[in-house]
């Protein structure tokens, strides 16, 4: 389709209140999108796939957890020189590693166990206190833990992800507004998957309100036993403050084999390697542009595939 602007304008953040400089904070955001039109058998039909790995954090938790940070500095919250506390299944906690690193305040994590060993040398290498839980218990056991240290760590300032409506707000404010002027305006459906759901309620929150011919199109594990890291089953599952399942028009659900064989056919077939929950994301918005005649459908690239690599999953026929 003629007319799509596949490039970024520098804009004004009014999520990260940039300064100008080399500063990390200055390279998140603005991120590029990729054409994976080839994969979809309509040639009227166009899939776009936000590539968020180009945050410096490597992934798209860098805009909420820079928006959740700038909030609690902003009032007064968090000190400076201060620590943060959170429950993350890896990225965000990657995110805020990242940022306490660079703007100077230290960062407590509770983790799963069996969260990759690349997400937790990642989250060393950034000097993260990291306090694991116990791997049956998944990121709800997370949350009750940070919760828990929330109460007995006076210290720490608890970010709570899953509930903070700075999370949804940085989509919103920065990623939904991209993602309308790289179309043009002509996206009409926005397609990915709940984990906090700060991407989806943001997002498909500003879309809907420039256009409301656009579909939203939220994506779940199709079982609580799964293997989509960062993804939650919201029926079995403690089910984030700020999700609102009437934002959706339509909820889709995806396995985690069909992840995984589209991370391996991303990467083997299209020189990409992105991660699995962004390989769900392309499942689903793929099952969504086959029933479509035309359109536009944007998913989101939540991040490459460097922190998955260690997974068996790779070494299957």
């Amino acid at each position: 389709m003629p007319g799509l602007d596949m490039t970024v304008q520098p804009i004004a953040d009014t999520v990260s209140n940039k300064r100008q400089g080399d500063h990390v904070v200055e390279l998140i955001g603005n991120t590029p999108l990729i054409d994976l039109s080839p994969l979809v058998p309509s040639p009227r039909v166009q899939l776009l796939a936000k590539a968020e790995y180009c945050n410096p954090g490597g992934s798209v938790k860098d805009r909420p957890a820079l928006a959740m940070v700038r909030e609690a500095l902003d009032t007064g919250r968090l000190a400076p020189g201060g620590r943060v506390l959170d429950a993350t299944s890896g990225n965000t906690g990657i995110a805020y590693a990242m940022l306490g690193a660079a703007m100077g305040f230290g960062v407590t994590l509770c983790l799963p166990a069996n969260a990759s060993p690349e997400r937790k040398r990642l989250l060393r290498a950034y000097d993260a206190e990291l306090i694991l839980t116990d791997p049956l218990d998944g990121s709800d056991g997370a949350i009750r833990e940070a919760k828990r240290l929330a109460r007995e760590r006076s210290e720490l300032v608890y970010l709570d992800q899953y509930g903070n409506p700075e999370n949804w707000r940085a989509h919103y404010e920065t990623t939904g507004p991209e993602i309308w002027r790289q179309t043009s305006g002509q996206v009409t459906h926005f397609v990915t998957g709940l984990g906090t759901s700060g991407t989806f309620m943001g997002v498909s929150r500003y879309l809907v309100e420039q256009s409301n011919s656009i579909r939203t199109v939220s994506i779940q594990p199709d079982s609580p036993i799964h293997g989509l890291e960062g993804m939650k089953h919201m029926e079995s599952a403690i089910v984030p403050a700020i999700y609102d399942p009437q934002q959706a028009h339509e909820d889709r659900a995806i396995s985690t084999e069909a992840a995984y064989s589209m991370v391996k056919r991303l990467a083997r077939d299209y020189g990409l390697l992105v991660g699995i929950s962004a390989a769900a994301n392309v499942s689903a918005a793929l099952e969504v542009a086959a029933d479509l005649d035309e359109g536009v459908v944007v998913t989101i690239l939540c991040d490459d595939a460097m922190k998955y690599l260690s997974e068996s999953f790779w070494e299957e026929v």
